[in-house]
């Protein structure tokens, strides 16, 4: 039969060996920290509650740990040195010091986790976008090692370039590319709207109407064309199919005498006005 005693004894014995030590660990803002103490996984509310970084705490109870110094760098290399290595590309900011990232080499990663997706690293103090870092994951979490040096510097500004000329992910091309990258480039680009393909039908049939002289209320898609609502320089509203491949007209809206598609949206402006 179990000795009840004894196991509360060794219970109580773990819990004073618990309050007794003090563990490295990293922290995510909002999140908890975790230890290993005798094979004992114990996780912890971090004190203060909005602490983020590397820390040494000290629990005060079996769920709360208070920070009470900050590591140096070799006690986190040394931390970090225990976790898988794993070379990745910065996509874009989560939030706070959380970014998402890209394998590097996808068949490499596969080998070491068995899995290949894009991934939030955490605690990334230093680095930009296409930036190739090495991370260490520990089976649960990745977290931010370095900016990796060793990593040609040139895609990363190639990337960076396209990106500002707001080239879209399929016209990328360059000496060196991965499909690494260009997976990392479209998960880029899908954060930010002026790559949005509804946004960048809008702001085409805006500058054809603009430089005609009206102006775009709205549009609906229709398979191969769109049924474009717009307003003439006098505010007379009209509503037209035009073409998606060139804007040409395909149905004015008005009588034209069959003469629809000789017309694009910006010289349908004209001739409306023209009547």
């Amino acid at each position: 039969m179990t000795d009840i005693r004894k196991i509360l004894n060794q219970l109580a014995a773990q819990a004073g060996k618990l309050l007794d030590t003090q563990f490295l660990a990293p922290c995510v803002g909002g999140g908890r920290v975790r230890t290993r103490i005798d094979g004992m996984i114990y996780r912890f509310q971090p004190q203060p509650r909005n602490f983020e970084g590397w820390g040494i705490f000290q629990p005060i109870n079996e769920k709360n740990a208070a920070v009470v110094a900050e590591p140096d760098l070799a006690q986190v290399t040394e931390y970090l040195q225990l976790l898988v290595p794993i070379r990745l590309q910065l996509a874009h900011v989560l939030r706070g010091q959380t970014w998402l990232a890209y394998p590097v080499n996808e068949s490499d990663v596969k080998q070491r986790t068995g899995f290949v997706k894009p991934v939030a690293v955490q605690l990334v103090t230093e680095g930009s976008q296409f930036e190739p870092i090495v991370a260490r994951w520990d089976g649960h979490f990745w977290w931010f090692e370095e900016i990796d040096r060793r990593a040609d510097p040139l895609p990363a500004e190639e990337l960076r370039a396209a990106l500002k000329q707001l080239n879209l992910p399929q016209e990328i091309r360059f000496k060196g590319m991965t499909p690494e990258m260009a997976t990392v480039y479209e998960l880029v680009t899908q954060n930010i709207k002026e790559f949005d393909p509804k946004f960048r039908d809008e702001q085409r049939l805006q500058r054809a109407l603009h430089m005609g002289g009206g102006e775009l209320q709205g549009f609906r898609d229709r398979d191969d064309y769109w049924l474009v609502e717009w307003t003439s320089r006098t505010g007379e509203r009209h509503s037209s199919a035009i073409a998606k491949h060139d804007l040409t007209v395909m149905s004015a809206g008005i009588c034209l005498s069959g003469l629809d598609r000789n017309f694009d949206l910006q010289s349908l402006v004209g001739v409306v006005e023209d009547r």
